[in-house]
């Protein structure tokens, strides 16, 4: 299936502004919420597609790479079932409820004709599991290790699981008790008058913090929490063709949530090592050649530098300043596998800038020639390219 533009998913232009980007949200969020649609499997998709699309449009920085880079800009490009989840392949419905509930007030109830949305996904009727924490990491890649991608490991201090307790928080068998508060639905129900009639919002309950329980006798390793500071080695497979300012996500990676919740992700910030003698221009690698005046005269073979290591090439007799070379398919894959670009080769050709004795003689000599003397059609041919730079 086609994905579809996060914009248009949300009926907004490129430059709406972000109160905007949420008013169009909302109005979505109610058109295709579950329990308006109960049993409508396509508006529950349409559901979720829009608060995706709000997830990366609301955040700023997530706007910003989605701008210039599509979806690959902000999700993993390993591909489906690999190690990288993108916003919407990690977010459950219970992310989208929270989200949504941030937009209108708390988990929206309303009663003056919209339906009642409890939200029968989670936060309505039972204790929310608490959710841990992203990570940030960065991580400097090479050329090489772009085009071919590679395997990197982390050492990361983070919340993990209690093993004194495996995360409960309870010592022994204490076990937890119902919050008295929210009797066990982790949620609290306010009434407020609105100009649309009497709204109900569903909002955390502030006591068990939305759990809908409380432990009796907490655990003493980690004072209840269920989580303890450490560290854990973690292993990522970044995929070749990735580019400066790419974050790729490991769900789950992320700390570890109280009481055996849902851990956070790990975010992998990609930048970029310059290379010696090879630029990027996205998916081509260009590098500038330099050849000295015989060669480019009389014509030979020349080595270059490629990403898979030097090769040789061709020189016509008679190159002229400003030829590009390009060689198919020596440039870097594409991050979602659509092939490989290309090694663009600019060739300049090098005027000496002292000459001996003999060499300026010899030069006096060939300039008196005809054949030395540039003519309109090659004059007309090289600066055409610099002609174009200003058009």
């Amino acid at each position: 299936m086609e994905e579809r533009d996060y914009y248009e998913i949300l009926g907004v232009d490129k430059k709406a502004t972000p109160e905007e980007i949420k008013k169009a949200y909302r109005k979505k969020a109610i058109q295709y919420h579950p329990d308006r649609n109960q049993g409508d499997k396509e508006a529950e998709e349409k559901f979720k597609e829009a608060a995706e699309a709000y997830g990366v449009l609301s955040d700023p920085d997530k706007r910003q790479r989605y701008d210039q880079f599509g979806r690959a800009g902000v999700s993993g490009a390993a591909g489906n079932g690999g190690p990288f989840g993108g916003f919407g392949g990690g977010m459950s419905m219970d992310d989208i409820f929270s989200m949504f509930g941030d937009i209108f007030g708390g988990h929206s109830a309303f009663s003056g004709g919209f339906g009642g949305f409890s939200s029968s996904y989670g936060g309505g009727t039972q204790g929310r599991k608490l959710r841990g924490t992203d990570l940030r990491v960065r991580v400097r890649l090479s050329l090489q290790e772009v085009a071919t991608g590679v395997e990197k490991k982390f050492k990361l201090k983070k919340y993990v699981p209690c093993s004194h307790c495996h995360g409960t928080g309870a010592e022994g068998n204490g076990g937890s008790d119902t919050c008295p508060n929210c009797k066990g639905t982790g949620t609290v129900i306010k009434s407020q008058q609105t100009i649309l009639g009497m709204m109900q919002t569903r909002t955390t309950c502030p006591t068990c913090g939305g759990e809908g329980k409380i432990i009796k006798n907490k655990c003493k390793e980690c004072a209840g929490e269920g989580i303890v500071y450490g560290e854990e080695v973690v292993t990522v497979k970044i995929p070749a063709g990735v580019a400066e300012g790419m974050q790729l996500v490991m769900n789950g990676k992320g700390n570890a949530a109280k009481h055996n919740g849902i851990a956070g992700d790990l975010l992998i910030t990609i930048e970029e090592e310059k290379d010696k003698e090879l630029l990027r221009d996205g998916n081509d690698l260009v590098y500038n050649l330099l050849l000295d005046f015989p060669t480019a005269a009389l014509g030979g073979k020349v080595e270059i530098p490629t990403i898979d290591g030097n090769v040789k090439v061709n020189i016509d007799a008679g190159t002229q300043p400003g030829k590009v070379l390009r060689l198919r398919g020596k440039g870097l894959p594409d991050v979602n596998g659509y092939g490989k670009g290309d090694q663009i080769v600019n060739v300049s050709v090098y005027v000496p800038e002292v000459l001996s004795r003999d060499e300026k003689k010899a030069l006096e000599q060939m300039s008196a020639s005809e054949n030395f003397k540039p003519n309109i059609t090659v004059k007309e041919k090289i600066f055409k390219k610099f002609k174009s730079l200003f058009d």
